[in-house]
């Protein structure tokens, strides 16, 4: 196959471009560096079977030759991000969309558009089945990423259902492992950080609020089965296993051997008090479930940060 990756240069988008080519795939990647990092594709470079484009997918774009698979990984993905950067995700949920879709329906591609938990906004309903319509507060500070991916959801339904494109829709929940970017503000990057470098532990709210946490290797090996089985349904791919965020900064504190001081601030707005997936349709029709604990992909990527201490991406945020 030869597939098109949109934000290859993030987490999620440079591993599951290691998965394509590992496999003996060819692989387009395309990204802009807003919040992707060139580190994360270094290591491709050179690959007779990787091609980068450096490039906006919200503008006008074009990729030349034949395409199997169009996978719609861009987007700014963490609070930090969205909130800095409102536009620019509503841009990429909707523009990027629509002109990612436009090139599969040209290439008469499989589409696969990268969802996430946020649909279901703070749920009232646990743990969240695909089912699940979701509260979200459309005009509050989380809005611009939540309504980017819901309107996304219903752009590649609508391509599904009016032009007949081959779609598939994965809504992934928190995800964690080597080559997330420092400071990025989600709550596994932040704590680590904060742990190697000595500082305060961060924690909104009351920490009981909780989380489900899976490991990068089982998050891209749930996605690749979708992309290659599946169906048009949106599905969960994520760890079941609830942890509170203060159980997490513990664990965090213990791994990493430091001796830090956590520290409460208050809740941010919208923020989801629980956010557990229902994995039932990933088992049933992928024959998938995560099986890397949390403590082990931990270690790894406690690693994987202390590689890169002394580097400026572990600096504080301006």
């Amino acid at each position: 196959m030869r597939v098109l990756i949109t934000g290859v240069a993030g987490f999620l988008g440079s591993h599951l471009a290691d998965r394509f080519l590992g496999d003996g795939h060819s692989v387009v990647g395309l990204d802009n560096f807003i919040t992707g990092h060139p580190d994360n594709v270094a290591h491709l470079i050179g690959n007779e079977r990787f091609q980068f484009l450096r490039h906006n997918i919200s503008s006008y774009t074009y990729v030349s030759g034949p395409l199997d698979g169009v996978l719609h990984f861009a987007s700014p993905a963490s609070p930090v991000d969205y909130l800095e950067l409102p536009i620019q995700t509503l841009k990429v949920g909707s523009l990027g969309t629509h002109n990612a879709l436009g090139i599969a329906l040209a290439k008469r591609s499989r589409f696969f558009l990268a969802s996430t938990s946020e649909v279901y906004g703070d749920p009232l309903v646990h743990p969240q089945p695909e089912t699940y319509w979701g509260n979200v507060n459309p005009v509050g500070p989380r809005g611009v990423y939540d309504e980017a991916k819901r309107f996304a959801e219903a752009m590649t339904m609508a391509y599904h259902r009016f032009h007949g494109v081959d779609t598939r829709i994965v809504r992934i929940f928190n995800t964690y492992g080597p080559r997330m970017r420092p400071r990025d503000g989600r709550v596994v990057s932040n704590f680590i950080v904060q742990a190697l470098n000595g500082e305060n532990i961060t924690i909104y709210g009351d920490g009981l609020q909780t989380r489900s946490f899976c490991y990068v290797d089982d998050e891209i090996e749930g996605i690749y089965r979708l992309f290659n089985g599946g169906d048009a349904n949106p599905t969960n791919i994520g760890n079941p296993v609830e942890y509170t965020v203060k159980q997490l900064a513990e664990l965090v504190v213990e791994l990493t051997g430091t001796r830090c001081t956590i520290e409460y601030k208050a809740l941010p707005e919208d923020d989801p008090k629980v956010r557990q997936p229902d994995i039932t349709r990933a088992r049933t029709m992928l024959q998938w479930e995560p099986g890397i604990q949390l403590r082990d992909g931990l270690e790894r990527t406690i690693a994987y940060f202390r590689s890169l201490m002394g580097s400026p991406r572990m600096a504080p945020r301006r």
